[in-house]
Parts: structure tokens; sequence; C-alpha cells
């Protein structure tokens, strides 16, 4: 077999196994949601489908997990890093062992806050960004359909 063919062997062998997803008889896997009908997207098994209405509940749920960090998260700073000095004056090695604890506890409060924040965030982009991009999509298969008209 000559390298030419053997290459046309071995795409079309990658091609098919891409294109497609072994089904299991007993799995749901291809259905969309829980309603168990399919997805044309899921059964292709090659989109990410992502529905507005799941990436708005994610969103809303990170926003007031942060908006509750903001709040309650923060109470005991102040009084933990009094704590920590007044025992450090006192030459207490429990004053420093509290201060490492309040500021890891700060580290780590400002990096759980942020990350709830940044997936607030970014998925109110994508929700919104996606929304734009199918309004384009849109307009261009008008402009098609239009031009398409004037060909026939």
């Amino acid at each position: 077999m000559g390298f030419e063919d053997e290459w046309r062997r071995s795409h079309t062998n990658v091609a098919m196994r891409l294109n497609q997803v072994p089904g299991d008889p007993g799995s749901t896997a291809g259905t969309a949601g829980t309603g168990g009908t399919p997805d044309t997207a899921s059964t292709r098994g090659a989109d990410l489908v992502a529905h507005a209405d799941d990436l708005g509940v994610v969103g809303g749920d990170a926003y007031k997990l942060y908006d509750a960090l903001r709040v309650d998260g923060d109470h005991a700073r102040q009084s933990t890093f009094e704590a920590a000095r007044a025992l450090s004056a006192d030459n207490f090695t429990s004053g420093d062992a509290l201060m490492k604890v309040h500021d890891l506890w700060q580290s780590q409060f400002s990096t759980l806050k942020d990350a709830c924040a940044q997936i607030s965030n970014h998925l109110d982009y994508s929700v919104a960004q996606h929304t734009k991009d199918d309004a384009e999509v849109l307009g261009a298969l008008a402009q098609v359909s239009v031009i398409s008209g004037y060909l026939k």
C-alpha cells in the first residue's frame, strides 16, 4: 500500500472517530436537560450547549455568594487583628500565630470573593456576547436569504 492510500485510510478513520459518539442503549447521553428529549447539538456529540437560563442561575448564585461574603465574611477581621496586636504587644507568642491566621484568612477570603465576582461577571458577559453573536448570525442569514432570492 502506498503512502497516499495509507494517509487517506488513516485520515478517514480519524474523521469517523471524531464525528461519532458510541451509544450506550441504557444511558441518557444525548438528551438535553432532564426532559429526556434529544438535543440536536448533543446528539452530534461535537457542540457545547449552554442555555442562557442555566448560565443565569449559576451567575446569580455566584453573585449571591459574593454579596454574602462581602457583607458577612469580614466581620471578624478587625477584632482578630486587634487581638493579635494586643497579644504580641504583651509578648504572647500566640499573637504572632493569630496574626498569621488573620493574614491567611484575609488572603483566602479575598481570593474566594474575587472568584465569585469573576464567575458572575464572566457568565453575564457570556450570555450577552452569545445573544449578540446570535443576532449577528441571524442578520447575516437574512442577507443571504435576500441575495438567494435574486439569484433564482
